[in-house]
């Protein structure tokens, strides 16, 4: 069993933490660059959220 599938089988039923967590992560790393990499950090959140969290149930559409 690789790490990954660890991963999704202990945050199953978890995915709403897991997007806190996601967001609070994404958020300090945005402070400690100064937002010099935000949108980087923002499609590293998406990402991560596809992965573990809701899969972006709760975002609005992007234009």
């Amino acid at each position: 069993m690789s790490m990954m599938d660890k991963l999704k089988s202990m945050l199953k039923g978890h995915e709403a933490q897991a997007d806190k967590g996601i967001d609070k992560g994404g958020d300090m790393a945005d402070d400690k660059t100064q937002g010099k990499y935000s949108g980087q950090v923002d499609q590293a959140q998406d990402k991560m959220k596809d992965q573990f969290g809701t899969g972006g149930e709760d975002r609005p559409p992007q234009t």
